[in-house]
């Protein structure tokens, strides 16, 4: 019997936050939220407008920090493993590769804004 409340409990709410989600960005249309694009450049104009690399990189710079991060999580779960040495050698490794590449970019001004 709980586990059929749980189930409705959980769909109900669910339903409710899917019909809010589409109900409220409704009530207040303008042009920028009716706009297909949201990354800045005016989607009527050239495509051929220059633009700045430093989206990019940032943007590239952030996958590469979020990919390690993310190879870093499952680590509490592998510090259970017979193998302690070889996980702690490869966590060692991996945040060692991630605090060095962060001081290359903070180095090298990548992590800057201004030109």
């Amino acid at each position: 019997m709980n586990l059929m409340w749980t189930m409705i409990i959980n769909t109900t709410v669910a339903l409710l936050l899917v019909i809010i989600a589409f109900w409220m960005p409704q009530m207040n249309p303008y042009a920028e939220k009716s706009s297909p694009y949201e990354c800045g450049f005016d989607p009527m104009g050239s495509a051929r407008l220059p633009f700045s690399m430093k989206f990019f990189l940032v943007a590239i710079t952030f996958l590469l920090f979020d990919l390690e991060i993310a190879l870093l999580l499952p680590l509490p779960w592998a510090s259970q493993t017979n193998k302690l040495t070889t996980m702690l050698f490869t966590s060692t490794f991996l945040i060692t590769l991630l605090i060095t590449s962060l001081v290359y970019e903070w180095l090298q001004k990548g992590l800057e804004w201004s030109e």
